[in-house]
């Protein structure tokens, strides 16, 4: 039996791929055009630009999912920044598509630069704070 725990306690995974494994599950979510998988890597205290809270990001990304039928994210080298346990800084540069039908371009895109703040609360990482701003303006 505690055989099985010590290895239980091996098997757990190192907090930069815990959240790094959190990226691909937003990145994943966005792709399917899901908000509320979305809103799940968003924690409760959410908080991104000009206040917004987790039900307006919620929000903010089912218009947009509304808006396109297909959307494309392909994010640049991800760069996790642990402070203590629990906290994390994680920056990277995303370009999102957005296009309709079966259109081999996509009608839309924009590439960002975005810094997310962290927070490890019930054994899950999820996104507390968040900022984008345009890499090409």
């Amino acid at each position: 039996m505690t055989c099985g725990l010590a290895l239980a306690g091996c098997s757990r995974e190192a907090p930069e791929d815990a959240i790094r494994a959190q990226v691909v599950a937003l990145q994943t979510a966005i792709e399917q055009r899901s908000a509320s998988d979305v809103a799940d890597v968003l924690d409760e205290d959410f908080i991104g630009p000009q206040n917004m809270d987790r039900r307006a990001a919620r929000q903010m990304a089912a218009v947009l999912m509304l808006r396109h039928q297909r959307i494309g994210v392909l994010t640049g080298p991800v760069d996790v920044t642990l402070q203590g346990e629990d906290r994390a800084t994680v920056r990277t540069r995303a370009a999102l598509t957005g296009g309709e039908g079966s259109a081999l371009l996509p009608d839309s895109a924009q590439a960002w630069r975005i810094e997310s703040g962290w927070r490890l609360r019930d054994g899950v990482w999820r996104i507390t704070s968040l900022t984008w701003t345009p890499v090409l303006q």
